[in-house]
């Protein structure tokens, strides 16, 4: 079942993705050093935000293969089968 956040990065163009994703590292990354520094009201903040950070990441990522022609993925993953 998808999330809500999910399905509203779906509509994100994808510039708008990723300056949500370098908005949301960015506010990871403050998160951190307060917890560090004096520690968060509600520490399980962070875990949401990393988690955010991945659905982003997923998103955009999900759009690059999209764009890829499909024998070459095929390719892409025999390759990585016989590395294994």
């Amino acid at each position: 079942m998808a999330t809500k956040k999910f399905i509203e990065l779906k509509e994100f163009s994808d510039e708008e993705l990723n300056n949500e994703l370098n908005v949301t590292i960015e506010q990871y990354g403050k998160m951190k050093f307060e917890h560090a520094i004096r520690g968060l009201e509600n520490p399980l903040t962070l875990r949401e935000v990393r988690r955010d950070i991945a659905r982003l990441k997923t998103e955009m990522r999900s759009r690059q293969l999209s764009e890829i022609d499909p024998s070459t993925r095929t390719k892409i993953r025999s390759r990585r089968r016989r590395n294994k």
